[in-house]
């Protein structure tokens, strides 16, 4: 079996499918088995995007990628500034 990535619009797609299948009177598990994923992915992914409509979740992914990013600037920065501070003070 192949793993694949699904996008945040499939996944909550995939989430509102399994709300009107449980609304028929499906099980949790079987409404699994319809959408093709597991039971643990569904709770995962209920966790994480339950709630959230599809522009919600593409903004939650970009500030994601973009808070990453700052993390990874200042953490470059944090280094220079310390590199810079140990060869003002003479202990190179």
């Amino acid at each position: 079996m192949t793993k694949r990535r699904y996008g945040a619009e499939e996944i909550i797609r995939k989430l509102c499918e399994v709300e009107v299948l449980c609304g028929q009177g499906v099980s949790i598990g079987e409404a699994c088995r319809k959408i093709e994923v597991s039971e643990q992915t569904y709770y995962r992914w209920r966790k994480e995007y339950g709630g959230l409509r599809v522009g919600q979740a593409r903004r939650l992914k970009e500030l994601e990628k973009e808070n990453s990013r700052l993390k990874k600037l200042v953490a470059d920065l944090s280094l220079d500034k310390a590199i810079l501070k140990e060869a003002a003070s003479g202990n190179f």
